[in-house]
């Protein structure tokens, strides 16, 4: 719509979800995590610039992902009995077709996160190539039809929204709007995917890492923790919910797969933190709307 830059800003349009019905966790749980992974590979740094594809030595960041990060995270997942959620871009499913069936095998989610990591914008003509070739090179290659869609770089617009509905998914991540799970609502009125919002701090590009091109501090293991464990207890505290935006690249890497195995430990001894995936979260909601309040 037209703007004015001497006049206050447009109101947003009609399609800001009202608040959502605080539904029980399942089990007596008190709080909840979606323990989820966004595995880019070497699209984290072609996405946006297509011409990174001959830095032989940028393209080595993504690929730790199949070398060493994904192994490494699966193993820790393994001994700690956990089950996660990777969104995975299709074209890190081509290129990588070995990492990605690991995943599968050790009964991990598969969620959609695009082809090749293109920043989700209005009016893009690639939107729809995007959202479908990633959707069919998911089912081709591993057998899997996604429930969860997060937006590559964390962006999202209308004709997104409405097309993840008519493809059939259950929920999106992408978010950073509330510490619950919360029904999308559509600019024509009608309800959209279940949204599993993300929380910020604990998304590990934050703190440095392999950020190649535009770089921050690496702050050591004692700051993140302590961020994430201060996180963690305030949102138990209000019976929401935590969203990791972890990368095997970053998360992957020595020091900060200990941060992480230190961390989901901690996480653990409240026995009372439901540590589960995007599908399981959504359907939980899903299931509880339906029943109109209360637990199913």
């Amino acid at each position: 719509m037209p703007y004015d830059s001497h006049d206050a800003l447009p109101l947003l349009p009609a399609n800001r979800a009202p608040l959502a019905p605080e539904f029980p966790w399942p089990g007596g749980n008190r709080a909840a995590m979606f323990l989820s992974f966004d595995v880019d590979a070497e699209t984290a740094w072609t996405g946006k610039d297509p011409n990174r594809y001959d830095e032989l030595v940028c393209m080595s960041y993504g690929g730790f992902e199949a070398r060493v990060g994904v192994r490494k995270l699966l193993e820790m997942l393994r001994d700690l009995g956990l089950r996660a959620t990777f969104f995975i871009t299709g074209w890190s499913v081509e290129a990588n077709p070995a990492m990605a069936e690991a995943i599968v095998r050790d009964g991990h989610e598969i969620g959609h996160h695009g082809f090749h990591h293109l920043m989700p914008q209005p009016g893009d003509p690639r939107l729809i190539e995007e959202v479908d070739r990633g959707l069919d090179t998911l089912k081709r290659r591993l057998g899997v039809t996604p429930k969860g869609y997060r937006a590559p770089s964390g962006e999202s617009c209308e004709e997104l929204r409405v097309l993840l509905k008519q493809r059939g998914l259950l929920y999106s991540s992408s978010w950073r709007d509330d510490v619950r799970p919360y029904r999308h609502l559509l600019a024509d009125g009608s309800p959209g995917l279940v949204e599993l919002p993300v929380t910020m701090t604990y998304d590990d590009w934050l703190y440095g890492l392999s950020h190649r091109y535009s770089p921050r501090p690496m702050m050591p293991k004692e700051h993140v923790l302590s961020i994430w464990k201060d996180e963690l207890d305030e949102t138990r505290d209000w019976g929401g919910m935590v969203t990791t935006v972890l990368h095997p690249q970053c998360s992957g890497r020595p020091m900060r797969l200990r941060l992480l195995r230190e961390f989901l430990r901690y996480t653990q001894g409240y026995r009372d933190v439901w540590i589960t995936t995007g599908e399981d979260i959504a359907a939980h909601f899903a299931a509880c709307e339906a029943a109109g309040s209360g637990a199913p």
